[in-house]
């Protein structure tokens, strides 16, 4: 049942307060049980039993429990719930599968539950009865499966199940959000980004169209052009779309043999740099988006901040890892 977003964004208000925003970036100045004593003193991890700096995966595990349930009681609409809660079911149900075929525990891979509850997913595997699964995630497991059996498990390329789950996602979002044009918008961009990348990766262009996935605006026949021994040519392949300055760089970075992790952090944070481009203009369910968003970008910044300041890294440093929220 749709919830009232009226009702929605005035909670989301009285919440906002208690985000961290730029106290993160001074917690880089303090050592690690300072920064450690301060997060907990805010409120932040509320329930969590962690009483030491070196505990503090708990406070982080106790946050994403309190969103999730939060994302749970207060989405606006199916929509958002898939967009933000499905991707862990594909993640799930493929490290079921493979830990399954493999005669291998899942349980260090596992992500939390998403719409799908682990037990739900774990017995549909092991019965092959997928039905519960819906559509798109049935039939990755389903291909997936038939992979294992036709071939050698020990010789299943991990890859070939990666790609079968991602398209298999990809198709489920664009139909899951249809009907919201934001969303479907930023679904279609990550498609078209992710292509750009796997034809810039692959050593083939036979392995690059194996892996294209569908549902983007970009065709395989502009990106063949990747594969082009022109440099002016591969430059210039998508000088008409939207992805111009992406595109430029990727391959600045590829030139300096650098791994093209300044791209995939756009594509990762594009959502969460779309809404806050437009903060002071969100409508309807962009407020709910941008705060779920923002709270996973802080946690995920404070795991790397711990991480960090137990390493004895300096300030500096630390800040060029966080993510900008």
């Amino acid at each position: 049942m749709a919830k009232d977003i009226d009702y929605v964004n005035g909670v989301i208000s009285a919440k906002e307060v208690f985000l961290l925003g730029g106290k993160i970036s001074k917690l880089c100045e303090l050592s690690a049980e300072d920064a450690f004593r301060s997060v907990a003193e805010s409120g932040f991890g509320k329930g969590a039993e962690a009483v030491s700096v070196y505990e503090y995966e708990s406070l982080l595990l106790a946050d994403e429990r309190d969103l999730d349930a939060f994302i749970r009681e207060y989405s606006p609409s199916k929509a958002e719930s898939a967009y933000l809660l499905a991707p862990r079911d594909f993640h799930n149900a493929k490290a079921i599968l493979k830990a399954y075929c493999l005669d291998a525990s899942a349980d260090k891979m596992l992500a939390p539950e998403g719409l799908l509850g682990i037990e739900e997913i774990t017995r549909a595997v092991k019965e092959e009865d997928y039905k519960c699964l819906g559509k798109e995630l049935a039939e990755a497991v389903e291909s997936s499966f038939a992979l294992f059996k036709e071939e050698n498990t020990d010789v299943v390329s991990g890859a070939k199940i990666g790609v079968i789950f991602e398209k298999a996602l990809y198709k489920y979002l664009l139909n899951a959000c249809a009907k919201n044009l934001m969303l479907k918008k930023l679904i279609v961009k990550k498609v078209d980004m992710t292509n750009i990348l796997t034809f810039l990766r692959s050593k083939t262009y036979e392995y690059a169209v194996e892996s294209f996935i569908e549902g983007g605006k970009l065709k395989v026949e502009q990106l063949e052009k990747l594969f082009s021994e022109n440099a002016e040519e591969v430059a210039g392949c998508l000088d008409r779309t939207e992805y111009k300055d992406f595109l430029s760089l990727c391959l600045d970075d590829k030139s300096k043999g650098l791994p093209f992790t300044r791209a995939e952090l756009i594509r990762d944070d594009l959502e969460i740099a779309f809404l806050a481009e437009r903060k002071y203009e969100l409508k309807r369910t962009q407020p709910f988006l941008y705060y779920v968003l923002r709270r996973r970008a802080e946690n995920q910044d404070l795991r790397i901040l711990f991480v960090c300041l137990l390493a004895g890294m300096g300030e500096s440093d630390i800040k060029k890892r966080l993510r900008a929220i």
